[in-house]
């Protein structure tokens, strides 16, 4: 049986994916704004994935006969400098999400609970992969600076991005 705390812990965690969701979504509006459809497209994609981690969220608490309940979350920011300031707030907002899963791990390491650390091995994979995205996207935006043929390489290749759920 899992803990409150462990319990209240996943839930806020699946409440945040969602959140997260919603933060990729207003990126996206930004970058769309923006008449940068390949930018928007990246982002659009990653709110998908966000939703996908919310639901893997929702199925283990339910799968543990626990009770998932739904908050509210603030509204995220929609107002950037530019796409490179959009892809620095994503990095740093999964660097958060990062440290939550963390948390979480510790929480279920302490507690012993081995099916939650097994489920949580998954996310801190994955956010792994999250960072280094962000920060190579970061890096080729910095090296890019004003040449504009390669930035609508990389708006081209990012609009190529698609969501295809892992098994």
């Amino acid at each position: 049986m899992i803990s409150d705390k462990l319990v209240n812990g996943l839930v806020e965690q699946m409440n945040y994916e969602f959140y997260s969701a919603h933060a990729y979504m207003a990126m996206a509006a930004y970058c769309s704004a923006e008449n940068l459809d390949g930018f928007a497209n990246f982002f659009l994609v990653q709110a998908e994935e966000e939703r996908f981690h919310a639901m893997k969220f929702y199925n283990f608490i339910n799968d543990m006969g626990e009770r998932v309940t739904f908050d509210g979350f603030h509204a995220p920011s929609n107002d950037f400098e530019s796409v490179l300031d959009v892809f620095e707030k994503g990095l740093e907002h999964e660097k958060e999400v990062t440290r939550r899963i963390y948390n979480l791990a510790d929480i279920a390491l302490d507690e012993r609970e081995h099916a939650t650390m097994t489920f949580l091995k998954w996310f801190i994979e994955e956010q792994v992969e999250e960072e280094a995205l962000f920060d190579s996207l970061i890096q080729k935006l910095r090296r890019i600076d004003k040449d504009s043929n390669a930035f609508f390489m990389l708006e081209n290749e990012l609009a190529q991005r698609s969501f295809t759920a892992p098994v």
